[in-house]
């Protein structure tokens, strides 16, 4: 197999092995419904073989970005829908990332009373607030019956990606937000069922997935993690703590029949990961990228070697939508612009020029 070849995650046919990564670019603006500048940057990058969205929050409580996009409302449905006709018009997949931001946010982003945690810690340092920064506030812990209610927003979500025509979901545990942090014991210090060993701390994780796979079925059902990537203040530092909490939690998902797992880590082709991939035994997205841009070289290797079914790509198909073209046929890049990352314009956003376009500029 090569970085070219399909590939089947679940239900989801792919032309070639190349995902785009979910990107945070803050496009969707306050009332969080997907316009016509997210409709045309997916769409130009609908060659990846995977396309997966942003993470999406599936509540206003779980807001985490001013100009996030959304799966609360009728309007944001539609919105998506709009998205994943465009997607589909070009011979494309999308999937949703549904994403809890938990305590990496601020009330005067959600619009909500509060935010919400696994327990009552705040990061330390300040958030972006739509009028500047501001310290992170102290999250409101949440008791079981909320997490039941955490648990059924996802759900819904993930009703609403399906019924808007989206290819399935990816639940994000991962990179710090509130999946992530119950299999942390930095972030997560409860005292009751959810809390404590490793077996605990990925108890609420395996019943989101559960009850999402309930929902859309598992073959629609994806899960992306970071272990020990230590950021946002869900640390796991101690790695025999987190071995142990992530053998749990691929051993709890292995019987699930999932459409695959992404895990985001800097030693992809290490044993933790391997380990994690065999424990899993399905589909194998990997993403090596958040510390350094992700090479045609790398993304070949890693699937080459078999160390991955599939390579999960940001910056340089943020910089390139056709970066399936290019990598296949060796084409030079274009040059990313890291200022551009986040914003409300197209400018860096549907402005980076595709291989056909700049021969037409000459």
């Amino acid at each position: 197999m090569d970085l070219f070849s399909p590939l089947s995650l679940g239900s989801i046919d792919l032309a070639n092995r190349l995902v785009m990564a979910p990107l945070t670019r803050t496009r969707s603006g306050e009332s969080g419904v997907p316009n016509d500048l997210n409709v045309e940057h997916y769409a130009q990058r609908a060659s990846a073989g995977l396309i997966i969205t942003e993470g999406t929050y599936p509540s206003a409580e779980s807001r985490s970005y001013p100009g996030q996009p959304g799966m609360v409302t009728d309007e944001q449905e539609a919105g998506w829908k709009r998205v994943a006709d465009a997607v589909h018009e070009r011979g494309g997949k999308l999937i949703m990332q549904v994403m809890n931001g938990g305590r990496v946010s601020h009330t005067d982003i959600t619009g909500t009373p509060r935010i919400v945690a696994p327990s009552a810690i705040a990061i330390e340092g300040d958030v972006h607030v739509p009028e500047g920064k501001k310290p992170f506030p102290v999250p409101h812990e949440l008791t079981t019956d909320e997490l039941a209610i955490v648990r059924g927003e996802f759900v819904e979500a993930s009703r609403r990606a399906v019924r808007a025509g989206l290819d399935g979901v990816e639940l994000h545990s991962a990179n710090g937000y509130l999946l992530h942090q119950f299999l942390s014991p930095a972030s997560n210090q409860r005292t009751d069922e959810f809390g404590g060993s490793p077996e605990n701390r990925i108890r609420f994780v395996v019943s989101v997935v559960e009850a999402v796979v309930e929902a859309i079925g598992a073959e629609r059902t994806g899960i992306r993690i970071s272990p020990s990537h230590n950021i946002q203040d869900v640390l796991e530092t101690d790695a025999d703590d987190a071995r142990a909490t992530y053998q749990a939690l691929m051993d709890a998902l292995a019987p699930l029949g999932l459409a695959f797992v992404s895990v985001l880590h800097a030693d992809p082709t290490g044993e933790f990961v391997q380990e994690l991939r065999t424990r899993f035994g399905g589909g194998f997205v990997v993403n090596s990228g958040f510390s350094h841009m992700t090479t045609r070289e790398e993304a070949t290797t890693l699937v080459e070697g078999d160390f991955a079914d599939a390579v999960a790509v940001g910056r340089a198909i943020i910089a390139n939508p056709d970066l399936v073209e290019r990598w296949e046929g060796d084409h030079p890049e274009n040059e990313v612009d890291p200022s551009t990352f986040y914003g409300s314009t197209a400018e860096g956003y549907t402005t980076y020029p595709t291989l056909h376009e700049l021969a037409r500029q000459q």
